[in-house]
């Protein structure tokens, strides 16, 4: 019965972490990734749809992305998406494709994108904490209802403690590299 509780909640902590890097490949570094954009919605047909699902994105240099839509009468649509989202960048169009020039992030914009880095850990974390809540408490109802014995609990608890301070650790790793990555000139 704890092992399996203690398994559930793995499984769902691992979750978090891959949410929480999926949601830092979002955040601009100085280098060009086609992460930055892929998930941009894009108004087609009346739907917001993610860009990926509408161009192919690469990386022709460190710090350029060249956006090259399936259907050429969604350029305009994909231009705007990037006109309007938080990326701060202007799209070039040369009628078959967007260029994305990158510029080089200045200090200030580094500890911006750094402090959004610091909450989306925060957010991780307190996630981690709620699954370790949830989890708890299915505990000590188990004991409550005299399914496990409280040396079960006592030790169910002091296991999944250990295994929330291993993802709490993980997701402060995943934030060092991230930060690391945002700060290097």
């Amino acid at each position: 019965m704890i092992k399996d509780l203690l398994k559930d909640a793995e499984s769902r902590m691992k979750g978090a972490i891959e949410a929480l890097e999926n949601d830092l490949t979002g955040i601009r570094t100085g280098r060009a990734n086609p992460a930055l954009v892929e998930k941009l919605p894009v108004e087609y047909y009346g739907m917001e749809t993610p860009l990926f699902q509408l161009a192919s994105i690469s990386v022709p240099e460190a710090r350029a992305l060249m956006i090259k839509p399936f259907d050429p009468s969604t350029l305009k649509a994909i231009e705007k998406a990037i006109l309007t989202s938080e990326l701060n960048l202007t799209p070039n169009n040369d009628g078959k494709v967007i260029r994305l020039n990158l510029p080089p992030l200045t200090e200030e914009r580094r500890r911006e994108l750094v402090k959004m880095v610091s909450s989306r850990l925060e957010e991780s974390r307190i996630a981690i904490r709620n699954i370790r809540r949830d989890q708890m408490k299915d505990m000590r109802d188990f004991e409550k209802e005299k399914m496990i014995s409280e040396d079960d609990l006592s030790y169910g608890e002091d296991e999944l403690q250990k295994l929330t301070d291993k993802f709490i650790e993980e997701i402060d790793k995943v934030g060092e590299r991230k930060s690391k990555e945002i700060m290097e000139v």
